[in-house]
């Protein structure tokens, strides 16, 4: 099936005029009935790879950003952003990794107290939120990452996460791997969860 190239310019548009990454099923309510999207998106991938923005999938939707080689030609210019604390950042690790995770299984696994102060910064930056309860003793309010996450750390999927290492070399993580890791993944996949998500943490 041949592209049509005026489709292809319909999209190149849309997702340069989008203020943040647009999924497929947005580009097709913009164009005409019957575009296909995917061979668009595909020949606009194509056409800028070795360009200065490349097209990217960001959590399932698409955008134009800045070819990872040039990004430092815009370093002075970027914003400068508040910086993570150690705490902070463990604590994003730790529900990445290993979400959906409660407040006691992530102090457990960072081998201190959680602050209520620590929490509300990965609120604040729309990069947690509440996942369910679990159907144990308590019902204690589980935690997962957010599709703004993704987005902001250039990941597609969860799946796309660096491994352990990576992770810890970056300075991300100061703990070691323990025994606790997989008893969370365990409990992921048995425990179930109330689809419902609670304001309260």
């Amino acid at each position: 099936m041949t592209i049509d190239p005026e489709h292809v310019r319909m999209v190149e548009a849309l997702l340069f005029a989008a203020s943040e990454p647009l999924d497929e099923a947005t580009l097709a309510a913009r164009l005409p009935d019957g575009a296909d999207i995917p061979s668009a998106l595909a020949a606009i991938e194509e056409e800028y790879r070795y360009k200065g923005v490349n097209l990217a999938r960001l959590a399932g939707k698409w955008t134009f950003l800045t070819a990872p080689d040039l990004s430092w030609m815009l370093e002075e210019e970027r914003e400068t952003t508040r910086r993570l604390s150690r705490a902070a950042l463990e604590t994003l690790a730790i529900i990445a990794y290993h979400q959906p995770a409660t407040r006691a299984e992530i102090e457990e696994i960072r081998g201190v107290g959680l602050s209520r102060g620590t929490m509300d910064v990965l609120f604040e930056a729309g990069w947690i939120r509440p996942r369910g309860r679990r159907r144990t003793p308590g019902r204690p309010v589980t935690y997962g990452i957010t599709e703004e996450f993704l987005i902001h750390f250039g990941l597609d999927d969860i799946k796309d996460l660096p491994g352990f290492e990576e992770m810890k070399a970056a300075g991300l993580l100061s703990i070691e791997p323990s025994g606790i890791f997989s008893d969370l993944r365990k409990a992921e996949e048995e425990d179930e969860l109330i689809d419902e998500e609670e304001e309260e943490y």
